[in-house]
């Protein structure tokens, strides 16, 4: 097998270019056999095979930078750059990353996570070469998708004034274009890349100015001319505008297109866009037919493509999708928004029920609160389901245009807390720190997805700006209350009582808190629970008296320590005197939690059952 051969871009060099289909082939096996017991993105890398061997075969990594946008799409590259072997590990408790990542191997140029950030970064290196004065490309792969974020957008305007040595490679999966359009102009990009070409091109630029009178406007109706023939056979007119030579579209799928243009534009310099077309799930058939269902998958059967059989308990993330939709269905002013996110954040439902009052805003958080902010302005009831890990994009706009002005924006936080094998990139773990200190907001989280349900009715209706966070996953299984009520803004309830310790946690934590206490019970520890539902406002009455009565308290919560919600109880012990109560604290420490499992990485950082009673135990010491 020649991917056997394969454990760096220098032994890739040394394969004929006639060999290179063979190795996609290989490649896209090794990845569905792998990914089909691992789970990982799946129709995003099967759609850049191609491209990825191209570049590796006609760039030099890491002379030359290639940077992944997103990064879920960079399998291929890591299997070519030496993690062949480990690539079982991908995603897994103390195995590799599936997104790139600098500490992990030299050719991944830039960490990556979130969306959008390619050609910013690109931007970067490709300027640091030239102050340092190297000879190197700057590579950045953006998606279609990303490219609808705004600081894609802002990166390219700077690129085309800086023009400095750097190449976007558009991967659109997207956009549908004529076989005989995309042939010709493919043919097309390729004449106008290659050196003869260039070479007559400049030949003839010289011969013109030094025409007296008559070849500065010969010269000017030439240029005009290319760019008429260009743009009408190519979409890249925008491009263009913005400083970029524009290259394509290409088929991402034909090797030997690739590497002939790759290798010329690897001799250009300036800014360059180079338009690749490819397919989702390129080369297994489940995959092709329904890309959607196979952008991030778990384990599934490969002969069938069916996945394993689904829990029998709704996700966290149905419960929220199913109430909304029963809330529309009463109320004509609720707006379901998402920023590209329908299927993972549960909203497919209320898409197909209200498709008006749907909006898909694309990979931009920062525009989607500020348009919910303006629907919010004009009496309507606008919820925007984003994961935790991303509204830290919109980190502004919460604060300028919505608590600012006050405006009741819903913003329900999926995948709050550890999500599991996708690491420190996308866990959401810092909501509680970034959110409770701004002026005008509430902030809190269910215990169960049957307060879940509550909670979102709650913030619908409360008329001021509310964050709801909550967990990935299943839920407990709980028998679901059939009327929905609002909840007194600000109010726990005490789920247990004890003379020796109260515990008080919220969120993901509560059960987990209660199992510690009937344990800790046993071993004569009489300890209470409350869950505190709010962490913005507290409910400094019960929190407080629970305080006074057994002089010890323990906060548990799925997030950074620093500025949370234990931070939250300790500023009302202080500013209630109540310096002299005990408090122990557990969350998250103070550095980047990996990739695992979410029950592996509760037990790491002590916040599982067995991990508070532990915590318990040597408080009471």
């Amino acid at each position: 097998m020649l991917l056997e051969m394969i454990n760096s871009p220098s032994d890739l060099k040394t394969l004929h270019q006639e060999q290179l289909p063979e190795l996609a082939a290989e490649v896209r096996k090794f990845l569905l056999e792998t990914v089909s017991i691992t789970g990982g993105h799946l129709g995003s890398n099967l759609g850049v095979v191609e491209l990825s061997i191209a570049l590796h075969y006609c760039f030099n990594s890491p002379v030359d930078k290639i940077i992944w946008d997103v990064g879920h799409q960079a399998y291929t590259h890591k299997i070519l750059t030496g993690r062949r072997d480990r690539f079982h590990t991908q995603r897994q408790y103390k195995g590799i990353s599936g997104f790139p990542k600098r500490c992990e191997s030299e050719h991944d140029a830039f960490g990556v996570g979130h969306s959008s950030t390619s050609i910013s970064a690109g931007l970067g290196l490709a300027a640091a070469a030239s102050l340092d004065g190297k000879r190197s490309h700057s590579i950045a792969v953006i998606g279609d998708g990303s490219l609808t974020g705004g600081m894609a957008f802002e990166a390219l305007n700077q690129a085309g004034h800086l023009k400095k040595n750097l190449i976007v490679i558009l991967n659109d999966n997207e956009m549908s274009i004529s076989k005989n359009v995309g042939a010709f102009s493919a043919f097309i990009s390729r004449k106008m890349t290659g050196r003869y070409y260039r070479d007559l091109k400049k030949e003839m630029q010289i011969l013109l100015k030094n025409i007296p009178a008559f070849g500065t406007d010969i010269l000017q109706f030439a240029r005009r001319a290319e760019n008429s023939l260009k743009g009408f056979l190519t979409p890249g007119s925008l491009f263009e505008a913005l400083g970029f030579d524009y290259v394509g579209p290409l088929d991402g799928h034909d090797m030997k297109q690739l590497v002939d243009v790759f290798t010329n534009i690897n001799e250009l310099d300036g800014p360059l866009l180079v338009h690749i077309m490819t397919t989702k799930g390129k080369g297994y058939k489940p995959a092709e037919e329904t890309p959607d269902k196979y952008h991030g998958v778990g384990t599934f059967d490969l002969a069938t493509g069916k996945g394993a059989a689904k829990p029998a308990v709704k996700s966290y993330t149905d419960q929220f999708g199913d109430t909304l939709v029963q809330l529309a269905e009463e109320d004509p002013k609720i707006i379901a928004i998402t920023a590209a996110m329908p299927d993972g954040t549960g909203l497919n439902h209320f898409l197909h029920r209200f498709p008006d009052r749907f909006f898909d805003v694309g990979i931009a958080e920062q525009h989607a609160m500020a348009f919910a902010a303006g629907l919010a302005a004009d009496g309507f009831r606008p919820v925007v389901a984003i994961y935790s890990t991303f509204v830290q994009r919109a980190y502004d706009q919460v604060f300028h245009d919505v608590c600012l002005q006050h405006l009741p924006v819903t913003i329900a936080m999926d995948r709050a807390g550890l999500v599991g094998d996708d690491g420190p990139t996308h866990h959401g773990v810092f909501d509680l720190s970034y959110l409770r200190h701004l002026p005008g907001i509430t902030v809190m989280a269910p215990k169960d997805e049957n307060e879940l349900r509550h909670m979102l009715k709650t913030a619908v209706y409360s008329g001021i700006p509310i964050a709801l966070r909550y967990p990935r996953g299943a839920g407990y299984g709980v028998e679901l209350d059939r009327e929905l009520k609002c909840l007194a803004i600000g109010k726990g309830e005490e789920l247990l009582d004890g003379s020796d310790l109260t515990i008080v946690a919220v969120g993901a934590t509560v059960y987990p808190a209660l199992q510690a206490a009937e344990a800790l019970r046993l071993n004569g520890i009489s300890a209470g629970v409350i869950n505190a539902r709010f962490v913005k406002p507290l409910d400094a009455e019960l929190i407080l008296a629970a305080a006074r009565r057994t002089g010890r308290m323990m906060t548990v919560e799925e997030n950074a320590l620093q500025g949370g919600f234990g931070s939250a109880v300790l500023e009302l012990l202080f500013d209630n005197n109540m310096q002299n109560v005990k408090v122990r604290r557990l969350g998250l420490p103070d550095h980047y939690i990996e990739q695992g499992s979410q029950a592996q990485l509760r037990k790491d950082v002590g916040i599982d059952t067995e991990g508070i009673i532990a915590a318990a135990v040597e408080f009471m010491k």
